[in-house]
């Protein structure tokens, strides 16, 4: 099973793509997570969506669509979805209802130095997604509040409880998705 991992921050020590990278390291055997995020993608604009899409737009859509799932790791912004990240969802979303989105299942967590973690962007990004045809994993929000006390210097995720939590998460989201496209 191959998953796309995509974060929603752009920030060199961004809290939710070493997230993604300890979720990579979560998962079952014969599962693999390739990490992206949306900061290359030129703005949406539908003048420049024609048949041949700008580069980094058509590697979006190919990343999304070979993978089996999608995993979308992402910073609360303004009590809402990132910018970069909302922008490579418009980008993915065409044609309507016909897009590399449609049917593609997804799962999202969320890294925050506040103490709720990112609740409302979960939120707003399962409308988003409902909006897309893509169905969210069927589980309580995952989050992961104090960010900054459960990473160290290098990245690494040292906090044992939500490791443990992770490791979790990832196997119930995998054996979903196993499920999703086995139907």
């Amino acid at each position: 099973m191959k998953l796309l991992g995509i974060s929603g921050s752009i920030r060199k020590e961004s809290y939710n793509t070493k997230l993604l990278h300890a979720a990579a390291q979560c998962l079952p055997e014969g599962v693999s997570l390739t990490v992206i995020d949306c900061g290359n993608l030129p703005l949406y604009n539908n003048d420049f969506d024609k048949e041949v899409k700008p580069e980094a737009v058509a590697r979006l859509l190919q990343l999304i669509g070979e993978c089996d799932g999608l995993l979308i790791a992402t910073p609360e912004y303004n009590y809402s979805i990132p910018g970069v990240l909302k922008n490579g969802i418009d980008w993915a979303s065409r044609p309507g209802y016909k897009s590399v989105l449609a049917k593609k299942p997804a799962a999202i967590v969320s890294a925050a130095k506040s103490a709720i973690g990112g609740a409302r962007v979960q939120l707003h990004l399962r409308d988003v997604f409902s909006s897309t045809l893509t169905p969210v994993v069927p589980s309580p929000p995952f989050l992961v509040p104090m960010a900054q006390d459960k990473f160290d210097k290098s990245g690494g995720l040292v906090d044992d409880s939500t490791r443990s939590r992770l490791e979790r998460y990832m196997k119930d989201f995998v054996e979903w998705v196993e499920r999703l496209t086995v139907s």
